[in-house]
């Protein structure tokens, strides 16, 4: 290993070479070095025509991140599995400067593994039926995109996926301290992602791993058992800017997140009963006994906070894409990292976990919703968000719950004495014909007889063989016009509808533990 500035750890990225890089949305990215490559290739035109390749979305949404890679010259290719947290890449791939692949983000995860052992690749059924089975786009986000990283493959008469693995020349990670032999450890990082697998990778091909870390340590004085990647991995260490080397974006080192400390959850504040708080109340309904659950970003979230002020807290175990189990998922700018997490795994075992079908449900977000029971949360006009960790988690769990709020833009409610109004209908209209690109399969769904909920702070569907039905209403919402009109879908209405739990609406606690425990 060999300690290095960031300007000499820039000069030895080549043009056209391909970059593995760490990150989760803002955490766990060696954000001073893309920062420094950003500078060089601003004042020389070097390096250019990059590939890049990540699985989580990385960026703060403004500039952190992949965004210090979106100048017109300096990318060639991106592989990644979101692309939400990094606006200044969209207009290049909607303009067809980049070639660009949307792929799981469990699945590019896998690859970065796949290509550390030499193999050509990964096989799963995690993205049949979406948009990544290349009989609909294969993953490809524009015009420029040819060339087939999917393909159908059938092994003893089942239809599998087979995503290619490609070799990297840098990978850039990120740890919290390297010894004088490069070994790596991560105790300050609130996550692990994939970066002995990103080295691996770039080391099976003779390429060459740069590590970002906080500090150094002597030699020998790292616990072996702590170490994330072994020194023979790393070629090269920089030491982090103070000023960049956050643990998220939104904090600068909280130890909740690391095991450091643990906190209260009673200092947690309950929700205010808004809409986000209903669909989260009647989402919990759904959880029984020591179930696995994993929550999404958004609305889905708020069901870890009511489970909390209900005390069924520790009834569930919430998990973390990221690799976090137990605890609570930390939100907003540290959406990724856990609070008071049980343990931490890294991010390429948690997608081991996800696509065995170890979740017992998920509650994940609505953005469109259509008369098969698809989902889009992925792509909207020229606004690309990428599918995430959507569609593993989506197509492995033993149960479905989607919550969102039932129409978009400006939608105004009010819950008083168990009954709910619609102050203000919202602009837009979730539940449509047709999604504009198939992130959840509703087809694949009843193939595997997977139970699919859609919960939203007035009434709730679900998915069966006919189609989308219409189960519950919430009291003092009118069918017809609150309902019926606010849907451009084929719904089908159950002759047994029903009308949601008036608890629901009341401000005041729902004694779930009682109904769940019973």
């Amino acid at each position: 290993m060999k300690l290095i500035t960031k300007e000499e750890a820039v000069q030895l990225v080549k043009d056209g070479d391909m970059i593995g890089m760490t990150g989760f949305a803002s955490i766990d990215h060696p954000e001073t070095l893309s920062i420094a490559l950003e500078e060089r290739f601003l004042a020389t035109g070097h390096p250019c025509n990059l590939t890049i390749q990540f699985s989580a979305g990385i960026g703060d949404g403004k500039a952190m991140g992949s965004n210090h890679y979106g100048n017109p010259g300096m990318l060639k290719k991106v592989i990644a599995g979101h692309y939400g947290l990094a606006p200044r890449l969209a207009p290049m791939i909607n303009d067809n400067v980049i070639e660009a692949y949307n792929l799981p983000q469990g699945v590019v995860a896998h690859l970065f593994r796949a290509a550390a052992g030499k193999k050509p690749g990964i096989l799963s059924k995690i993205g049949l039926g979406t948009f990544v089975d290349p009989r609909i786009e294969g993953g490809k986000l524009n015009a420029k995109t040819t060339e087939d990283l999917v393909k159908v493959m059938e092994i003893d008469g089942e239809e599998y996926l087979f995503y290619k693995a490609l070799p990297m020349d840098v990978a850039l990670i990120r740890a919290s301290t390297a010894d004088e032999n490069g070994n790596l450890t991560m105790e300050r990082e609130a996550v692990f992602c994939e970066a002995i697998s990103i080295a691996g990778a770039a080391k099976a091909k003779g390429g060459i791993v740069i590590a970002e870390v906080e500090r150094l340590a002597a030699k020998g004085t790292l616990d072996p058992k702590a170490i994330k990647v072994p020194g023979l991995l790393v070629d090269y260490v920089v030491i982090g800017d103070a000023g960049t080397f956050k643990q998220t974006s939104g904090e600068y080192y909280n130890p909740a997140y690391t095991g450091e400390v643990k906190i209260p959850l009673s200092a947690l504040s309950p929700m205010a009963l808004d809409e986000r708080k209903i669909i989260a109340r009647r989402a919990a309904m759904e959880l029984v006994p020591n179930c696995k659950a994993n929550l999404g970003i958004g609305v889905p979230e708020g069901v870890a906070s009511v489970a909390a002020e209900e005390g069924i807290g520790n009834l569930l175990t919430l998990t973390v894409e990221s690799g976090g189990f137990g605890g609570l998922p930390a939100s907003g700018g540290s959406f990724g990292a856990t609070i008071n997490a049980e343990a931490m795994v890294d991010h390429t075992y948690m997608f081991d976990f996800y696509d065995g079908g170890n979740l017992d449900i998920t509650c994940l977000g609505i953005a469109q919703v259509d008369s098969e029971g698809n989902l889009n949360v992925s792509k909207f006009g020229p606004k690309i968000a990428g599918c995430g960790g959507f569609i593993n988690i989506t197509q492995s769990a033993k149960k479905v719950v989607f919550c969102g709020t039932f129409t978009a833009g400006g939608m105004k409610v009010a819950a008083q004495d168990g009954t709910l109004t619609i102050v203000k209908e919202g602009k837009a209209k979730k539940f449509i014909p047709k999604v504009e690109q198939v992130t959840f399969s509703g087809k694949y769904a009843r193939s595997i007889k997977q139970p699919v909920m859609y919960i939203t702070e007035r009434a709730v569907f679900k998915l069966e063989e006919a189609g989308l039905v219409l189960t519950e209403i919430a009291p003092g919402v009118d069918l017809e016009r609150d309902v019926l009109a606010q849907v451009d879908a084929k719904v089908i209405v159950s002759p047994n509808l029903k009308l949601m739990d008036a608890r629901i609406f009341k401000d005041e606690p729902m004694n779930l533990a009682a109904d769940i425990l019973k």
